[in-house]
């Protein structure tokens, strides 16, 4: 009776962990809510009843100028009241929206007390189609997946507020990235695969395989950002934080960081599915030998390894389809394309991510192999 209640006790520890955790980082403050640029501001959803396209300039795909729109408020302390909304046009498909009547719009009211100063058009306002599609995805999971299923929305959640409320307020603040996306990545890393197993044996061998992969991707991050000469400035909105004040970041090291960040995920799928597949082993055979357990590790390694890579491969390449296209159609040569810094970025990312595939499947099978053969069917502490 006590070794079951033990088994339930670490089995549902990291899952009230995890709940606290969840409950203390909303609460947790970024710092950052009372930016200056938004105060005297009301961001409100808004419906359109009119549009207004005559100071629109088309030239070709590209449109710029300005468009009107009538509006009603839909909530807040301006709810019911008709306003007019400007949507200033860039001639930039990429960022530019157009509206139409009934569509309803993400808007910013600049207020001063009772009275709308101007009313701003954001974007289109997707919220609730994002949380429709949320619920449909935590519904999915909990049907096909139970109780794990409902484990795996909590890693999830957890994940999204730590990076929010913990990673990205410090590299704000100046912290060492690669430090500070070390101790978080690891943190994430072992309360996630306790959810999967429970403080066991089991989870000291996923976690054990997955941080020295996360290691070896950290340091050749680092030492192939260098050798590239790789500027942190090389990814998406990083020049736009530059220019809100924030130019003593060190955007490099960021940058390195978010290799072995980005690929931490597919290093725990590999070192959970290979620990999985030695306890199993180990469980229907009791008189395996630590070798022969860590040989078969490597086994399920060689097989899951032939397709994670590519895995990584598809998940980068896919946000370049676009950028591709451009240069094969303008016949630019492939020796230019491989020296471009932002193709070599993602060429960082993507072989450097491999190598920490490569190399969790070994740490994983020897780390599993040793410690879930030493004392079969029982679980321990760690």
């Amino acid at each position: 009776m006590n070794k079951i209640s033990s088994e339930k006790i670490r089995y549902n520890a990291p899952l009230l962990a995890c709940v606290i955790m969840i409950i203390l980082l909303l609460l947790l403050p970024t710092g950052y809510e009372e930016y200056l640029s938004f105060q005297k501001s009301d961001i409100r959803p808004a419906r359109v009843l009119q549009t207004d396209d005559t100071s629109i300039i088309d030239t070709g795909l590209i449109r710029s100028g300005e468009q009107r729109c009538e509006l009603e408020i839909l909530s807040g302390q301006f709810k019911g009241k008709i306003a007019t909304g400007e949507n200033t046009l860039n001639g930039s498909l990429e960022r530019d929206k157009i509206f139409s009547v009934g569509d309803t719009a993400l808007v910013r009211i600049n207020y001063s007390d009772d009275e709308i100063l101007n009313v701003s058009m954001i974007d289109h306002y997707r919220l609730p189609y994002e949380l429709l599609l949320a619920a449909a995805f935590i519904i999915l999971l909990f049907l096909f997946a139970g109780r794990t299923g409902l484990r795996a929305v909590f890693s999830f959640v957890l994940t999204i507020l730590m990076l929010w409320k913990i990673l990205i307020p410090t590299y704000l603040k100046g912290y060492n990235p690669i430090w500070v996306g070390i101790g978080i990545t690891v943190l994430l890393t072992i309360l996630i695969i306790a959810l999967v197993y429970g403080f066991d044996r089991r989870c000291f061998a996923a976690v054990s395989g997955s941080c020295l992969g996360i290691l070896v991707t950290c340091i050749l991050g680092v030492i192939f950002t260098d050798l590239f000469h790789i500027h942190g400035a090389v990814m998406s909105g990083s020049e736009s934080l530059i220019y809100a004040g924030y130019s003593d970041l060190n955007l490099t090291q960021i940058f390195m960081a978010s290799i072995f960040v980005g690929n931490a995920g597919a290093i725990m799928d590999l070192s959970v599915d290979i620990t999985s597949a030695v306890y199993e082993v180990v469980e229907k055979r009791p008189d395996l030998n630590w070798r022969e357990a860590v040989k078969f590790g490597m086994n399920v390694g060689h097989a899951a390894m032939g397709t994670m890579t590519t895995t990584l491969l598809f998940a980068y390449s896919g946000g370049y389809i676009a950028l591709l296209m451009v240069f094969m159609a303008q016949g630019t040569p492939l020796i230019n394309i491989i020296n471009y810094k932002y193709v070599a970025a993602e060429i960082i990312h993507t072989v450097v991510g491999s190598f920490g595939l490569v190399t969790v499947a070994p740490f994983t099978a020897m780390c599993a192999g040793i410690i879930l053969t030493k004392r079969n069917n029982n679980h321990t502490v760690l």
